[in-house]
């Protein structure tokens, strides 16, 4: 019975914590503020399937929990790479900016 009402409390946890990450990711001033955000709550929605999986007793939940964690890696190294080459071109056009004025 004990162990029941942790997992609750570990669900409320992660929970709260996938609320800060949305905070995070609408606020964020800048965009790898934003990535990480987005990352942070892949992982809490991966750790709230799981225990939800212990809960349920359901191991269909444990695919789902290896699908999220697959994409949201992908999606990780996906937004890292359109951040790096945002960043590069942004870089690159405010160098030329300041080379053409006198």
């Amino acid at each position: 019975m004990q162990f029941a009402w942790m997992l609750d409390v570990a669900q409320l946890l992660i929970l709260g914590g996938i609320l800060l990450g949305f905070v995070r990711l609408a606020k964020g001033p800048t965009l790898p503020d934003r990535i990480v955000a987005l990352d942070m709550m892949t992982i809490s929605l991966v750790a709230f399937s799981a225990i939800f999986a212990v809960q349920t007793s359901n191991s269909a939940f444990l695919d789902i929990v290896v699908v999220l964690a697959l994409i949201g890696f992908v999606a990780t190294v996906a937004m890292a790479r359109f951040s790096e080459r945002y960043l590069r071109k942004t870089t690159q056009e405010s160098e030329h900016s300041q080379e053409d004025t006198p």
